[in-house]
This record gives C-alpha cells, sequence and structure tokens, in this order.
C-alpha cells in the first residue's frame, strides 16, 4: 500500500519523521556507499517525505538530489514490507523547534542501477548530500553504519537480500 503523507502528519503520532532510505545496486550485487559531505560518515542515500508525497516520489526526488539518478537509470526491484525505525540520540535532537522528532520511521527501497556509473552525479543539487562514493560489498555497510542507525540497516538488508541475490522479481506489496 502507498501512503500518502498529509500536509498536517510528517511525523506518526509517536513522534517519528516519514523518511525513505535506498539502497542501490550494480549489475555484481554490490551497493552504492557514500560520503556524507564534510563529515567522516557514510551511509546509503536517504531522506524525508515532504508534504502530500508518497515514500515513492520521495525515494526518486531524494535518489536524483544526492545522485543525479532519475527512473529511467534505475529499476525497482522492492522495498521493505513495514517502516523501520531508528531513535537519534539526544545529542542530534533539535531543541527548540517547532516540531521536534524522536527519529526516523524509514520505508527502504532497493533500486538495481540500470545505466552506467557515469550517470552518478552527487552535485546534482544545489546543496549535495555526499562528496565521495564507492560500490561495497553488500553487507559491509552493517560494520561501517554509525551505531544508533545499525539495527535498521541490518533489518533492511536482511529483508531485502533475498531480492537481490535470489532473483526476486517485482515489488513487495
Amino acid at each position: 500500500m502507498i501512503e500518502v503523507c498529509p500536509e498536517d502528519q510528517i511525523l506518526d503520532a509517536d513522534g517519528y519523521r516519514r523518511n525513505v532510505g535506498i539502497v542501490l545496486s550494480n549489475s555484481q550485487g554490490q551497493v552504492f556507499w557514500a560520503r556524507r559531505i564534510r563529515h567522516d560518515g557514510w551511509q546509503f542515500p536517504q531522506g524525508g517525505i515532504q508534504t502530500n508525497e508518497t515514500s515513492e516520489q520521495a525515494m526518486f526526488r531524494e535518489l536524483q538530489e544526492e545522485t543525479g539518478l532519475n527512473e529511467m537509470k534505475v529499476h525497482i526491484i522492492g522495498h521493505t514490507r513495514d517502516w523501520l525505525r531508528y531513535d537519534l540520540p539526544e545529542r542530534y535532537l533539535r531543541s527548540g523547534s517547532k516540531q521536534t522528532f524522536r527519529g526516523q520511521k524509514q520505508r527502504w527501497y532497493l533500486l538495481k542501477l540500470t545505466a552506467d556509473e557515469s550517470a552518478i552525479h552527487l552535485d546534482a543539487s544545489k546543496r549535495p548530500e555526499f562528496d565521495q562514493w564507492c560500490w561495497v560489498n553488500y553487507w559491509y555497510p552493517l560494520d561501517e553504519i554509525v551505531a544508533f542507525k545499525r539495527q535498521v540497516y541490518q533489518r533492511a538488508l536482511l529483508e531485502l537480500a533475498p531480492l537481490l541475490f535470489n532473483g526476486g522479481s517485482g515489488r513487495q506489496s
């Protein structure tokens, strides 16, 4: 089921911000791994779902903004059945903000790059998210991601792996 995020519900009732995560794979089953600009941390592309936007629309928007790829350059292999949540450590929570949230509620998408990797451009938006990228082994991110996101990465990768490695076809519903 595609869930549109109504204007007044960027946060769910429990205080989690709706978000998408993107696992982009190549033909060798490796995944796109990128370094956040002005940080040492590496991660998968991800971003918030805007008002009146479906999770799939948000995924394509974030993909374009963060990698320069559009929907013509990738194929959706599948997505997680449920929303996966993580809490932000207190040091990352915004105090005094109008909308405070406790963490992210994410739907993860598994994509396959159908274009040449030269189509990837990290400077596709005015404010690039990443400054470096590489292809890594599918399971590599589990040892490298910041600790508070590790459980969500593990759940997403475990659920999506059969779609990539066992010839999964099409989206999960």
